[in-house]
């Protein structure tokens, strides 16, 4: 898994029918100092996250192991919403701390 921001939403009209209802968000991802890297992806949201939330991603097979999305052609999943990160005892982010200031 990696951990990535919310940035945007993805619409897309015309797609495969397996797609049909799958919310799509457009996550960057983030290093271990807390800093948003250049990449970016598009990824299935199934657990309600919205911009500006830290998530954590997971890619490759593992998108699809939950059900009802085995059969769907995803490379990423947003599967958490993040609430806290540490690193070295350092807070790095806190939804609650990011909250207030929004």
């Amino acid at each position: 898994m990696q951990i990535a921001k919310v940035r945007g939403t993805v619409v897309s009209t015309h797609k495969t029918p397996s797609m049909t209802g799958v919310k799509l968000l457009l996550v960057q991802f983030i290093d271990e100092e807390g800093q948003l890297l250049p990449n970016y992806e598009v990824a299935a949201d199934i657990v309600g996250s919205g911009v500006g939330e830290w998530v954590l991603v997971s890619r490759g097979s593992a998108a699809r192991i939950e059900t009802r999305y085995e059969d769907r052609p995803l490379d990423a999943t947003i599967v958490g919403i993040i609430d806290t990160v540490s690193v070295d005892n350092r807070s790095l982010y806190s939804k609650r701390e990011t909250e207030r200031f929004t």
